[in-house]
């Protein structure tokens, strides 16, 4: 496919092309900030225990992406979501509130988000071409350092989690509004 790939395509009512790249880092910052947050609330319960030092690496790689895509933001002249104080809140509640029901429902928490941030990084991998190279090689960089959280909580006994399939699919739709919502506002 051309350089431009999917993003070329271009439909009557669809935002233009700079402004569909803007929202994929507005909201990948968002995501970002939002994880961060989750990674706080979560160590603000279990921090001491012995989980600490694993939600210690994953929210330091997500400091490390959201310190990208602040940059990013920065450079690209892209509004950030005026959501932010709002994932904050709601981060770090999700956050602690897991933690707070024990370290196999934060494992599941993790579990949640990060295979939701997993398609969205793939949806958006694999719309951007070879002139938006920098910015794709970044989202799969990110993307699988995701996915090794993912596979962090799975090894955590994350499924063990009493009614891990409801806690998961509530936290994946919340992850979806969040998304939609981050895009536009």
């Amino acid at each position: 496919m051309s350089d431009a790939r999917h993003l070329s395509r271009h439909l009557p009512g669809d935002p233009p092309r700079r402004d569909r790249i803007a929202r994929m880092i507005r909201v990948d910052h968002a995501g970002e900030y939002g994880a961060g947050q989750i990674y706080a609330g979560q160590l603000a319960v279990l921090g001491r225990g012995p989980k600490g030092e694993i939600l210690r690496h994953m929210q330091a790689q997500e400091q490390v992406h959201l310190d990208t895509f602040a940059r990013l933001i920065g450079e690209r002249r892209v509004r950030p979501t005026a959501l932010l104080p709002l994932w904050r809140i709601a981060g770090f509640a999700l956050g602690a509130i897991t933690a707070a029901l024990g370290e196999r429902a934060a494992m599941a928490c993790t579990v949640a988000v990060e295979e939701t941030i997993d398609a969205h990084y793939a949806a958006q991998s694999a719309v951007l071409g070879d002139d938006e190279k920098a910015l794709r090689d970044t989202i799969e960089t990110f993307r699988a350092e995701e996915l090794e959280h993912r596979d962090i909580g799975l090894a955590n006994e994350a499924e063990l989690t009493p009614g891990y399939r409801v806690l998961v699919g509530v936290i994946k739709a919340g992850c979806r509004i969040a998304i939609a919502a981050s895009e536009r506002v």
